[in-house]
């Protein structure tokens, strides 16, 4: 069998949105970031920050097949330091609350799920 180098199954993930501004401020009040748009390849996204070798991903202008949705693959963006913390900023940012935190089994923390202002559904993890 051939030998893995891969570190993570997800390497990168794109969250289309429809407003930028709009979601810009959402993302950037939830996880508590600075994001900044920029054009690549001629598409339009900002990079959520994530350190070296951890997965990383970004917010994307929504079309050429994407957009928002509250259906299908569900990612998990990291609450850290508390899940609790990121959860009071929802509502105020402009999001809801779709499944409000949930304790899973042994050590491994926290999640929920929220709807954010594009009409995604996105997770939310933390280990408190």
């Amino acid at each position: 069998m051939a030998q893995h180098t891969q570190q993570h199954a997800v390497n990168w993930f794109e969250i289309p949105v429809l407003e930028q501004p709009r979601a810009q401020a959402f993302y950037e009040r939830l996880l508590d970031v600075k994001l900044d748009w920029q054009t690549i390849g001629g598409q339009s996204l900002a990079v959520i920050p994530y350190d070296d070798g951890a997965v990383g991903g970004c917010l994307v202008a929504a079309g050429q097949g994407m957009a928002p949705s509250t259906e299908g693959t569900l990612v998990y963006l990291n609450a850290k330091p508390s899940l609790d913390a990121a959860l009071a900023r929802v509502e105020p940012a402009g999001g809801r609350i779709t499944t409000p935190k949930v304790q899973l089994p042994g050590d491994l923390g926290f999640f929920a799920h929220v709807t954010d202002t594009e009409g995604n559904r996105i997770g939310l993890h933390a280990l408190s």
